[in-house]
This record gives C-alpha cells, sequence and structure tokens, in this order.
C-alpha cells in the first residue's frame, strides 16, 4: 500500500469517527434536554400533587383541633397552631392534655373526610410531664378505612422522638410513605457524556490499533519486495556466471592439450564455485523456514568455541583478506571457551558475523575478536570497522528480511537473512547476542553463552 493511499484511508477515518461523534453528540445533547424537560414537568406535577396533599392535611389538622378545643372546652385562638416541619410531617398545637384514643378516632375521621389515603403514624408531647406519648401506626387498607396496624411506631419513623422548643403541648403526625421527588433524585445530566467520552475511546484506540496494523502491512510488504529484488540479483549472479562458462567451455578453442586442460580447470572451477555459492544461498533461505516452523533440528556437543574462532579466522585471512590487504586480530582471553552447542549452526553464526564485517566496509577491513569469561559464561566480541548501523535502523536489523535501506543500489549481496539467523540461532541454544555500533565508526556484536564445565 503506498504512502498516498495510507494519507487517504486515515483521512477517510478521521472523517467518519468526526461523523459519528458528531451524530453522537447531538443526541446526546437531545436525550439530555429531552430528560430535563421530563424532570422539570415530573418536578412541577410532584410539587403541586405535594402541594395539594399538604393543604388537605393542613385543613383536616386544624378541624381536629377544633374539635379538641371544643370537646376539652378551651376556647383560644388557634391560627397557626397547624405547622409543617416537612413535606411529610406536621405538629399540631394544643392548650391541654389529650388523650391517645381520642386522636386517633378524630385523625382517621377527617383524614378520610379529606380524601388522604396515606399511612400515618401520630405522638402526643406532654409538656407537664415533657415526654412524648406514642400512638399508634395506622394503616390505609383497599377498603377506604383506616386500621390500627400491629407495626411498632418508634421503629417506624424516629421523627417523632424529636422534641419542639415548645412549652405548649402538641401532638404530631407523620406519614411515612410520602417522600420529597426533587431534582437530584434523578440520574445526573453527566452520565451520558460518560458515554460519550467511553465511545470516543474506544473509536480511537480500534482506529489507532487498525493504522498501526495497515503502517506493518505496509513495512512487511517493502521488506518482502527488498527480499524479491536481492534474491533477483543474489541468484542471478551465478547463474549467469555458470551459463557464460558453460558456454565457454562448449566452445572452447585451444592451441594445445595443456592450455585447452588450463581452461578447462579453470572454468570448471568457476562453475563449482558459483553452484557452490547458489546452493548455499538457497539451503541459507530454506533454514529459515525451518526455523520459522521449528523444524531444525540441533545436535548438541561439546567442543571449545575459541578453536572454531581460530578455524574460520584462518579461511577468512585465507579466502578475502589477503586480496584486500585486510586484518584480523585475535584477543581470545578467556580462561574457559567449552560451549555446548551446534557445531555447524556456531560454524554458521560466526562466518555469517565475519562475512558481515568485510562486505559492510567501504575501506580495507581490520575485525577485531575477542573474548573473556564472566559469572559462568564466554563473551565473544566482533569489532569491525565498517560503516556502521544508525540508531534508527538498529532495532530493526535482527527482524528477518530486513537489510538497512540504501535506495536502488545493490553493491552489497545478501537477503537480509544472515542477523536474523545469527540471532535465533544463539537464542534458541540459550544464549544471547549484542549489538553496539555507530554510523561511520564501524560495529560490535558480542555474543555470551553458557560455558560447559570438563565435569558436566
Amino acid at each position: 500500500m503506498s504512502k498516498q493511499r495510507i494519507r487517504l484511508v486515515i483521512l477517510v477515518g478521521m472523517i467518519a469517527i468526526l461523523s459519528i461523534l458528531t451524530i453522537q453528540l447531538f443526541w446526546i445533547k437531545k436525550n439530555i434536554e429531552f430528560q430535563e424537560t421530563n424532570i422539570k414537568i415530573q418536578n412541577r406535577q410532584d410539587s403541586l400533587s405535594s402541594r395539594q396533599f399538604s393543604d388537605n392535611v393542613t385543613v383536616a389538622l386544624k378541624n381536629v383541633a377544633n374539635l379538641i378545643a371544643r370537646i376539652n372546652n378551651t376556647p383560644g385562638d388557634l391560627y397557626g397552631n397547624v405547622k409543617q416541619q416537612s413535606s411529610n410531617y406536621f405538629t399540631v398545637e394544643l392548650q391541654d392534655t389529650l388523650h391517645p384514643y381520642l386522636l386517633e378516632q378524630l385523625l382517621k375521621t377527617e383524614f378520610y373526610n379529606h380524601n388522604i389515603q396515606e399511612d400515618f403514624q401520630y405522638g402526643i408531647y406532654d409538656c407537664w410531664s415533657d415526654s412524648i406519648v406514642y400512638g399508634n401506626y395506622i394503616q390505609f387498607v383497599e377498603d377506604s378505612a383506616f386500621v390500627t396496624s400491629s407495626k411498632n411506631g418508634e421503629e417506624l419513623n424516629e421523627k417523632l422522638q424529636v422534641k419542639l422548643n415548645t412549652d405548649v403541648h402538641y401532638f404530631s403526625v407523620v406519614f411515612p410513605n410520602i417522600e420529597n421527588v426533587t431534582l437530584e433524585t434523578f440520574p445526573n445530566d453527566v452520565t451520558p457524556w460518560y458515554y460519550l467520552f467511553g465511545i470516543i475511546l474506544m473509536v480511537l484506540l480500534f482506529f489507532a490499533y487498525s493504522l498501526n496494523i495497515i503502517i506493518k502491512q505496509k513495512k512487511l510488504s517493502e521488506i518482502k519486495n527488498d527480499f524479491i529484488n536481492n534474491m533477483t540479483h543474489e541468484l542471478k549472479t551465478p547463474i549467469a556466471t555458470i551459463r557464460i562458462s558453460s558456454e565457454t567451455l562448449l566452445n572452447i578453442n585451444a592451441k594445445t592439450p595443456e592450455e585447452k586442460d588450463e581452461k578447462l580447470m579453470r572454468y570448471a572451477g568457476i562453475i563449482y564455485k558459483e553452484n557452490k555459492r547458489l546452493e548455499q544461498q538457497v539451503e541459507r533461505v530454506l533454514n529459515i523456514a525451518k526455523l520459522d516452523k521449528k523444524e531444525l533440528n540441533f545436535k548438541l556437543t561439546t567442543f571449545d568455541l575459541h578453536e572454531l574462532i581460530e578455524e574460520a579466522s584462518e579461511n577468512l585471512r585465507f579466502n578475502q583478506l589477503d586480496e584486500n590487504g585486510g586484518t584480523i586480530d585475535l584477543n581470545l582471553q578467556a580462561q574457559n571457551s567449552l560451549v555446548n552447542a551446534d557445531m555447524v549452526h556456531i560454524t554458521n553464526v560466526i562466518y555469517n558475523l565475519l562475512d558481515n564485517a568485510t562486505k559492510y566496509c567501504d575501506q580495507t577491513p581490520h575485525i577485531t575478536i575477542s573474548s573473556h569469561n564472566n559469572k559462568n559464561k564466554v563473551y565473544v566480541s566482533f569489532k569491525d570497522n565498517g560503516k556502521g548501523i544508525s540508531r534508527e535502523n538498529q532495532k530493526y536489523i535482527f527482524d528477518k528480511f530486513y537489510r538497512v535501506p540504501t535506495g536502488n543500489l545493490h553493491d552489497v549481496k545478501g537477503f537480509g537473512l544472515g542477523l536474523y539467523y545469527v540471532k535465533t540461532i544463539i537464542e534458541e541454544l540459550g544464549g544471547s547476542i549484542q549489538l553496539k555500533s555507530a554510523l561511520g565508526k564501524g560495529s560490535e556484536f558480542i555474543i555470551s553463552y553458557p560455558i560447559q564445565t570438563e565435569h558436566e
């Protein structure tokens, strides 16, 4: 996928997200307005209903107070003697003491006459004894009648226990089933916004995840294309060399038998060398495929790592370094270099690191291999004076098929499998590898591997 298409996907995705959020914002705002309107209407209806209930109770209690005053023959001004302490709690001041049974009968009658169909509880305060005489809990039943309940009035409502700051007699009436309905009892208006923020978070996370997948797929696609290009160059060169050498052998024309034999040997050697190179490239790709499928079987043996390094260094010096004047220095200081590993694969690892040290060098290569022991491990360092690797490329250098970008320049052969193979083999065998590099200052690969004591 091209960068232009990725930008288009991002743009379309952002437009879709903004459209979804705009629609959600519109509907949530409408929902909040509708909810607020319903709450106001409900609150107004409850207020009117509560006001009507309070008026009916106040009138009924005034009638009860007047009847009690006439029965006790206690004339006096009863104005303001009925007070509403809360939405469901009323008090009535009196001039004299009162019998609970009389009060109960009068309350039942007046509440029935004023269509007050609610359970209530009453209590009488006697200022002479400074105490509250509790009455009964009166329950309204379906046949429009009040009956005395067996419920304990003291447990049903503690408001009757509160004495008013007054020196007169009074009785109190409380309606336990009546509650205030206010705006605070409804869900908070901010709740839908939490819902919107949740949607925004989920959409953004999904979009970021999708974008990350797209970018990774683009990177994999680029790596695949680079791999195909590199593989094409790697395979075309030996194939072309073999073809040319074969044609030369078929059309060889020499004056003497000795000259003919010399040419035959030379071109046969070229064919053998290029065929061997082609075989190694194919084998390398097959080994990587086996690694990915976990089909690579290791043959573990105990051997001296120093001996393997010395042999590989000698081969490199004989085949490559002597031709271009390069050097390889060994500083093997490890006291114990015995390891238990697969000798073939460890040999390949060493050759891969040495091959990279010579390939990625613009000048005369100088390689230093050193070793030391630390905490039952042997550390081997491969240091070169090559091009080096930039910091941004170092985190990808061990990835499969990855090669440091060089544009269309294919001056260094390879598939981008060498370091992936090195890291995978070392880690599969229980070791680790570390890279230290700076652009233009060379690279250093440090391998650590558990040592094998002689008695193990």
